[in-house]
């Protein structure tokens, strides 16, 4: 496919060495990532415009995914055409999920060490820390107003009533909903502008690549209770349909390893927590999982099939819709239906927060205080994510 404009000008061996430096020293999630993004190429490089990144950026927070992830696809994409956006995406995704695997690697090691169990349950005080700054940051950007306040508290309600991926999937169908319905932005609708200058090939491989994911998703459901089409179709399943990545993955991922019972909560929380403190996507915690979980073949087969489906619906839909995004952008209905899902997803984010506080994570009166000083740290410190992870780590080996 060639991107819709302009023709690819870069190798995809300059896209994966300069996305590889990425991955090894992006911390800090998704927002942070695209200031990295911005800094490196739009600023010094000047692989693309302004107007143009902030457009990937607006397409890859619509779409479900990894939306940073997604976004450096788009950039490999447009830089080096196909072999560019994988480029890309194994630069960034990498490192990241090495260090996983090689996390869950050594976790029977960890087990027999008093020190290492305590740091590993640092790590899920961590994680408690990092998911409620989320749904903090999150509240004040995207529920600025009472209905979306009220939206969000819906969708934690509906979930708390129905907690698995079904509801998950109707708190966000309900949210662009009332978003359409009830949102509506204070601006003109943009006229519609029919896809010129998009070519036939291009055509056809965005339609492959939505054929796929759709095709996918379906079998995904179909998977069997166990074995790697299982363990395929369960983190398959986590990256189609989360929207707002980063740490609105949690409650689907949760429901495809925990609920099941191939990954303990303790274990969980534990990798996810490590997540943090590693640089790159944050779904690169599916290595961690894919590796110990017992319903998949496990090792370094599993950590690759994790990593591989997680990623993989994310990149097909970006890919089938990048050529005509700058065509439907501008048009108010879609942009309020957003609305109302980003609420929802706050919701989402909250209801997952609740589940980290009942998965037997505070074991200690010590426990609430050294959450509270990680929250401290990343609220009012505006500490960077790494810093918060290696002070719960050693509260937790000193308490």
């Amino acid at each position: 496919m060639k991107p819709p404009s302009p023709q690819p000008e870069g190798s995809a061996l300059e896209v994966l060495r300069a996305f590889f430096v990425l991955g090894l020293t992006s911390f800090g999630g998704p927002v942070a990532h695209f200031g990295y993004f911005r800094r490196e190429f739009v600023e010094k490089r000047a692989w693309l415009s302004e107007h143009d990144y902030s457009g990937l950026l607006a397409l890859c927070q619509f779409l479900p995914g990894p939306a940073s992830s997604q976004t450096g696809f788009c950039i490999g994409l447009k830089r080096a055409g196909w072999r560019g956006g994988l480029a890309a995406w194994v630069g960034f995704t990498l490192p990241s999920a090495l260090l996983m695997l090689a996390l869950a690697h050594w976790m029977d090691m960890f087990q027999g060490m008093p020190m290492a169990r305590g740091a590993l349950h640092g790590l899920q005080l961590a994680a408690v820390a990092v998911v409620a700054q989320a749904v903090c940051v999150m509240a004040r950007s995207l529920c600025p107003d009472t209905p979306r306040r009220a939206l969000a508290l819906l969708a934690a309600a509906i979930l708390g009533l129905q907690p698995d991926t079904a509801g998950q999937i109707l708190v966000l169908v309900i949210g662009a909903v009332i978003g359409r319905l009830a949102l509506e932005q204070d601006r003109p609708a943009a006229p519609f502008r029919p896809a010129a200058g998009i070519s036939l090939r291009t055509h056809r491989a965005a339609l492959l690549c939505m054929l796929a994911f759709l095709v996918l998703l379906i079998l995904a459901f179909l998977a069997p209770e166990s074995g790697v089409l299982a363990l395929f179709g369960a983190f398959y399943r986590a990256g189609a349909l989360v929207f707002g990545g980063g740490h609105v993955v949690l409650p689907l991922l949760r429901d495809a390893v925990v609920v099941p019972g191939w990954i303990s909560p303790r274990w969980f929380l534990a990798g996810y927590g490590a997540a943090q403190a590693v640089p790159g996507p944050l779904f690169t915690v599916a290595a961690f999982l894919g590796a110990l979980a017992s319903g998949g073949p496990g090792g370094l087969l599993g950590a690759t099939v994790a990593t591989m489906a997680i990623f993989l619906p994310g990149l097909l839909i970006v890919a089938a819709t990048l050529p005509y995004w700058e065509v439907l952008r501008g048009r108010r209905g879609l942009a309020s239906a957003m609305m109302g899902v980003n609420a929802a997803v706050v919701g989402l984010l909250g209801a997952a927060l609740i589940n980290l506080l009942t998965l037997s994570t505070m074991r200690s009166v010590w426990d609430l205080p050294i959450t509270a000083a990680a929250l401290l740290l990343l609220t009012v410190g505006r500490a960077r994510p790494l810093l918060v992870v290696v002070f719960c780590a050693a509260a937790g080996m000193v308490l």
